[in-house]
């Protein structure tokens, strides 16, 4: 496993992967540029192998945004992406308000507020579905 930053300064041996699995975060209802940049340079790298992406959100709290087709942000990174993963893979995230500074926590509040999701600051909430994410790193396994 590495994180894009690790990536970017040592590099990455793709020889040593079978599978690929790039996983991004969805912050303020965005992807980070810098997943866009790793899939524009990465590209060929990544289209060589089986391949996979995966998003973390917390909007996918609710089964209908827990899918790859009614989850407006999987949809929004097909749109941006000129990568085209062969498998794809929507993951609930944490509401975590004490862990946040107070103007993330502000922020995230408004979101939830505007979602019917939990905006009392005191919540930590987990909705990742850690068993499906075991059965999701056994899937990607069958894909090499």
């Amino acid at each position: 496993m590495m994180d894009l930053v690790e990536a970017g300064h040592e590099g990455v041996d793709w020889a040593r992967y079978d599978v690929l699995a790039l996983g991004a975060p969805v912050l303020y209802g965005t992807y980070d540029r810098s997943v866009f940049d790793f899939v524009a340079r990465h590209r060929a790298a990544l289209e060589a192998k089986a391949n996979a992406f995966f998003n973390v959100s917390v909007v996918a709290r609710t089964p209908e945004k827990a899918t790859v087709e009614g989850n407006r942000y999987m949809q929004k990174f097909l749109e941006l992406s000129p990568w085209r993963p062969r498998d794809l893979k929507v993951i609930a995230g944490k509401v975590d308000y004490p862990a946040w500074a107070w103007h993330e926590r502000q922020m995230i509040r408004l979101i939830m507020k505007y979602t019917h999701g939990p905006t009392d600051p005191t919540t930590v909430i987990d909705y990742t579905d850690w068993e499906d994410v075991r059965a999701y790193g056994r899937h990607l396994l069958t894909l090499a």
